[in-house]
This record gives C-alpha cells, sequence and structure tokens, in this order.
C-alpha cells in the first residue's frame, strides 16, 4: 500500500540525511521526498512517499519518531488528504505540432512558461497520475526533458501538522 508521511523536523544540518539513512538502513525504499522550510524558520516539512504494508509503515514512523530532529509526523494517507506534484517538461515542438501542443496543455491545465523556435517548456500541477496521463497522451519522442518535485501533501479539513 502506498504511504504518505509528512514529517515537521528540525531544519538543521543532517536531518535529511538522518532520515532517509533510517530508510536505506533498514532496505524501505523512497518513492518521492520532498521537503522545504515552513513558516517557522526552524522546522522543515518533510513528505516522504513509500509502499509497504501497514506494519512496515507503523515500524518506520516509530523509528522515525526516536530520531531527535522529529518533532511531529503523520501519514496523510490515513485520512483524506490533497497531493499535488509539479513537473516541468521540455518538448519538441516545431510545425504543426506547436498547435497541438497548446491543446494538450490546456486540456491538462498546464501552462507553456517558455518558447522557443523548437521547445515548449510547460509547468503541470496534480496528482501523480494525472502527469503520468500527460506524458502517456504525448509522443514519447516529442519529450525532450522532464523533471518531477515528487508528492506534496497536507491534510484535508481541520487536521492539521503543527507543534
Amino acid at each position: 500500500m502506498r504511504h504518505i508521511i509528512s514529517i515537521l523536523l528540525e531544519n538543521e544540518a543532517g536531518a535529511l540525511s538522518r532520515v532517509s539513512g533510517l530508510f536505506s538502513a533498514r532496505g524501505y525504499n523512497i518513492e518521492s521526498l520532498t521537503v522545504a522550510p515552513t513558516e517557522d524558520p526552524s522546522l522543515s516539512r518533510m513528505t516522504i512517499v513509500t509502499a509497504g504494508s501497514d506494519d512496515v509503515v507503523e515500524q518506520i514512523t516509530k523509528q522515525l519518531n526516536k530520531l531527535v530532529e522529529v518533532v511531529k509526523l503523520s501519514d496523510l494517507a490515513e485520512a483524506p488528504h490533497i497531493e499535488r506534484e509539479l513537473m516541468l517538461i521540455k518538448v519538441r515542438a516545431v510545425g504543426k505540432d506547436r498547435e497541438e501542443l497548446k491543446r494538450m496543455a490546456d486540456i491538462f491545465r498546464g501552462r507553456i512558461i517558455d518558447v522557443t523556435d523548437a521547445t515548449y517548456t510547460m509547468e503541470l500541477t496534480g496528482t501523480g497520475e494525472k502527469l503520468d496521463a500527460f506524458l502517456h497522451a504525448l509522443d514519447s519522442s516529442a519529450i525532450l526533458e522532464t523533471v518531477r518535485t515528487g508528492a506534496s501533501g497536507i491534510a484535508r479539513g481541520e487536521r492539521t501538522l503543527k507543534v
């Protein structure tokens, strides 16, 4: 099962390394990892997407809670949540393909953020499934470069991850 673990941790050198090291030392895979400072500059929020049974994820969360830098954590997959990824994609855009690529970007609610005579660079946000669908809808030979952030998530409603 896919789990999205959201962690508040102290914003200090080595914290990211210790959290990711915990996963690798136990042989757990990280599908995606995002981290950035929060509104409180002393704290960062890390979002880790991993797959495993509920027992494995429970073990992971117990180990994470033992780390000194971890202030609080939550498995967002346990309750309703919102998740998004950002993708930047550079595509070959020449001739009649330019109009088709603009239409595709509109259909997927993407934006063209850079234009040259031969390329478009597009920005799309959404769930991983939406971004995957966009990639599959394109001719793979047109894709020059792709960059994805990995999932970021937040709980729906009143539930928060705060100190």
